[in-house]
């Protein structure tokens, strides 16, 4: 069962469903990458901050080596740490991961947060998280700004080391601003996008200026209960919500193929994790469904402009989100 695409303003086609491996275990990502190949996966979602590009690497080797799928079947994404952002510092980062992966190039590179962070050598710490000397409340910035990063990120396109380069948590006025020096255009936004938040000022500036937006984080509090963050624990499942129970067994489906399917059905690109056979499977199967536009409505409905994912909640600082 493959993915749909979606056609990037880079000319390249995007597979619409991906594997997020955001806290996805070191221990069992190279096996979880590989299972997710076989099952018909093809967009591998990444980071340096996820702290497990090495193993998830050793999974599309071993997919390769075993004939499943060639390099250049697969869509793999990965995204520059805040405390790369300096100009110098970009290309060998991404080189390093690269190196980590196995492979030669990226699919699609992202910034992953419009913050710069004081560099931290890969050396001292990898990867290096949010604070400058690993301690508590330790955050400290760089003088970077997103057009040096920004420069910086359109060189990799230029050397082949990255075929689209993205952005990753940009509001609307940042995003207006780098697309007035961008000599190449961000060919992503990736945002967390759930029925709790849906930004719908946001996904209209990204259309209208041909970007597309990848969710995550797309089941809402789920990922971010297992982190112990009380606010999640405070909100409703969007699993048990009526509004998505009721769709879900009008349609027999599942709440989160129903939940997947409403940002896909909107153009979205979707990057779920599971570790059940069962539910990978069907979080790969969210495009063979039509809801009703009441329905994507209703859910639509239930936003309360809730954002887990937001530094001023776990630092209490770096308020990008203002």
């Amino acid at each position: 069962m493959a993915s749909p695409t979606l056609k990037l303003n880079s000319g390249h086609d995007m597979p619409q469903v991906g594997f997020g491996l955001w806290k996805v275990d070191n221990a069992t990502c190279a096996d979880t990458v590989y299972n997710a190949i076989k099952v018909g996966y093809r967009l591998f979602d990444g980071a340096c901050d996820y702290g497990n590009e090495k193993e998830a690497g050793e999974g599309v080797a071993r997919a390769i080596k075993e004939g499943l799928v060639k390099r250049s079947d697969l869509f793999l994404v990965s995204k520059l740490w805040n405390s790369f952002h300096d100009g110098d510092r970009v290309e060998p980062i991404c080189r390093k991961q690269l190196a980590d992966w196995g492979i030669d190039y990226f699919d699609l590179y992202l910034i992953h947060f419009p913050v710069s962070l004081k560099y931290v050598s890969p050396e001292t710490r990898y990867p290096p998280g949010w604070t400058y000397s690993g301690k508590d409340g330790d955050v400290q910035l760089s003088t970077a700004t997103i057009q040096e990063t920004w420069t910086a990120m359109e060189s990799l396109v230029h050397k082949g080391l990255a075929k689209s380069i993205g952005i990753s948590n940009f509001q609307g006025s940042l995003i207006l601003d780098l697309l007035r020096y961008a000599k190449v255009r961000p060919a992503t936004l990736q945002i967390e996008h759930h029925p709790y938040l849906v930004q719908p000022t946001l996904l209209q500036l990204a259309k209208s200026e041909g970007i597309a937006v990848t969710a995550y984080s797309s089941f809402g509090p789920q990922s971010f209960i297992e982190l112990e963050w009380q606010k999640a624990k405070d909100t409703p499942v969007l699993f048990e919500h009526p509004v998505i129970t009721a769709i879900a067994e009008k349609h027999k489906k599942t709440p989160a193929q129903v939940l997947l399917r409403w940002a896909t059905q909107r153009e979205l690109a979707v990057i779920p994790k599971s570790n059940n056979p069962e539910r990978l499977r069907q979080n790969l199967e969210v495009t063979g469904f039509e809801l009703e536009e009441k329905e994507i409505e209703s859910i639509s409905g239930l936003d309360r402009h809730l954002r887990f994912n937001n530094p001023t909640d776990y630092l209490g600082t770096l308020h990008i989100f203002a």
